[in-house]
């Protein structure tokens, strides 16, 4: 897979919410900087973070609406929305991705934390 095939395939796991089939598909040593909480290290730190998160929700959606890849990098401009009990919490984000070796080394996404907080 290019690395814009392989960040598109962690984000269709995601939104099957398979959280571990998704880290299947970054490094053990993958940095996942979720920008204005904090950074992770590693496909069990991500797992940890983002699978109580992700499980809880009875739908997730990540819509990419532009995305680029040059090399290793993709970048991508999303609307991420994760559903339960019919409300949502729908979230702008741009996402840095560095793949190498078919995996996913970096994971950074910005967004407004209080964008999210004024809805969760």
């Amino acid at each position: 897979m290019t690395p814009l095939e392989t960040v598109n395939e962690f984000i269709r796991r995601i939104e099957a919410r398979d959280v571990a089939a998704a880290v299947d598909l970054v490094s053990e040593d993958c940095e996942y900087d979720n920008v204005p909480m904090g950074k992770v290290f590693g496909r069990e730190a991500i797992l940890g973070g983002l699978g109580p998160f992700v499980s809880v929700c009875d739908e997730v959606e990540w819509k990419v609406f532009r995305e680029a890849e040059n090399g290793h990098l993709v970048f991508n401009e999303r609307f991420d929305r994760f559903g339960n009990n019919g409300k949502w919490i729908e979230v702008p984000v741009t996402g840095v991705w560095e793949v190498h070796d078919g995996l996913i080394t970096l994971w950074r996404d910005y967004f407004d934390l209080a964008t999210y907080r004024n809805q969760a």
